[in-house]
């Protein structure tokens, strides 16, 4: 999508396990001529899976093993997810996708760091991805944790205290609230804008991609209760 050395190109290709070769953004088919999704048509591909995933409609697709053939020679996801690494919180179930189709990455928290950013700066460099959606989720125990630092001065060991921290400023931006879980529910919500926002300011290559290349940044919360993910 963007100018890349070979070297850089190959470097991150192996890293990412994917084929060197040139990719189509958003490809649906193994037709190689098929048309790539545009990010609103990516979102738009994200709603309807999380709607089946609701309903308990599901279609598991791309599951068979000819489509696990077709990808051998390379990936063509046609969105970026960056969620919580709570286990119940998978986005290939909760978009009811499958092989291919997502390039997922995940953190507690949804807590940037050097290799979350390069992760998605390589699927928006290299792959040609065209969104990248940032999933909250609701009773996160990362922002809960960092709820307890702010609000009763938890104490924390570890790589958690650096975890906790980086999310620190999202829960003293949240307005207070007398409902824990209303509050805690609004700071998952700041996270994951925050985590949006940041990623633009933080990185060349996804801000460009952005403002010259169709790519769009999108926030969103993810119910455990209904299994519903909502827009922010």
């Amino acid at each position: 999508m963007f100018g890349v050395t070979a070297g850089a190109a190959a470097a991150a290709a192996l890293a990412a396990g994917a084929a060197p070769a040139a990719a189509t953004p958003g490809r649906r088919t193994t037709d190689p001529k098929a048309t790539p999704l545009t990010a609103d048509q990516a979102w738009r591909t994200l709603v309807a899976g999380n709607d089946r995933f609701v309903a308990g409609r599901q279609k598991h697709p791309h599951e068979s093993l000819e489509w696990r053939e077709s990808l051998v020679q390379g990936q063509h996801p046609f969105a970026v997810i960056l969620s919580c690494a709570d286990s119940r919180v998978s986005p290939e179930l909760v978009f009811d996708e499958g092989l291919g189709d997502l390039f997922v990455i995940r953190a507690a928290g949804e807590v940037l760091d050097t290799a979350v950013v390069g992760s998605i700066e390589y699927a928006v460099e290299h792959l040609s991805v065209p969104l990248i959606v940032v999933v909250g989720h609701q009773s996160c125990g990362a922002v809960s944790a960092a709820v307890d630092l702010v609000q009763h001065d938890a104490e924390l060991s570890g790589d958690i205290a650096t975890l906790v921290r980086a999310i620190e400023p999202a829960v003293r931006a949240t307005p207070a609230n007398p409902d824990p879980a209303a509050f805690l529910a609004a700071c998952v919500a700041e996270q994951a804008r925050r985590a949006g926002k940041y990623l633009l300011e933080r990185s060349n290559i996804i801000s460009d991609a952005v403002a010259h290349h169709g790519v769009k940044v999108v926030s969103a919360t993810y119910e455990l209760e209904t299994g519903k993910v909502t827009r922010l």
